[in-house]
């Protein structure tokens, strides 16, 4: 395994992550003529994976060189306003906390017409060797590239989304 990062960069690391240049692709729609809810998923998946490998070089570079990278052990999307075909929208991801093989992040979609808030991820990543299928720590690099951004994103207002439960309010 390399001790050295394939990409990304050392920080400091906007707070939030801004991934900017998505839109709502014809085959996203559903009969009910908005966005499927699967597909947010795949949309919150590719903007994290910008975001682990242009920042953090913890994306398919890091598992290409070292045989190991990040696995989704669990992941709350909440929606909160349609999407229809054609809108264009981004993402602000920011670390929420790390260990030395955990990462866990709030992703929150935003519409680039209005600027409304449509949808929010919070998600744990687990780092995982693909030799052994096990869970296994970062590299040093790695663990001090996630404590960088972890300070660079201390300072921001929590949103109220952030360990919502899922139930039935009465």
């Amino acid at each position: 395994m390399t001790q050295t990062p394939a990409g990304g960069h050392d920080g400091p690391y906007p707070a939030p992550v801004v991934v900017p240049g998505f839109d709502v692709r014809p085959e996203w729609i559903d009969y009910n003529g908005h966005m499927n809810v699967g597909y947010y998923g795949v949309a919150f998946d590719m903007a994290f994976e910008v975001m682990l490998t242009d920042h953090l070089g913890m994306g398919g570079d890091m598992v290409t060189h070292s045989g190991q990278g990040p696995y989704i052990l669990q992941s709350h999307l909440q929606f909160l306003r349609e999407v229809r075909q054609g809108e264009r929208f981004n993402y602000h991801i920011r670390l929420l906390d790390h260990d030395h093989k955990r990462g866990h992040y709030f992703a929150q979609m935003f519409a680039e017409a209005d600027g409304a808030l449509c949808a929010t991820q919070e998600g744990l990543f687990m780092n995982v060797s693909h030799d052994t299928g096990r869970s296994a720590p970062y590299p040093d690099w790695a663990v001090a590239r996630l404590a960088r951004m972890l300070r660079d994103h201390n300072g921001l207002e929590p949103a109220p989304q952030i360990g919502r439960p899922i139930g039935i309010r009465r």
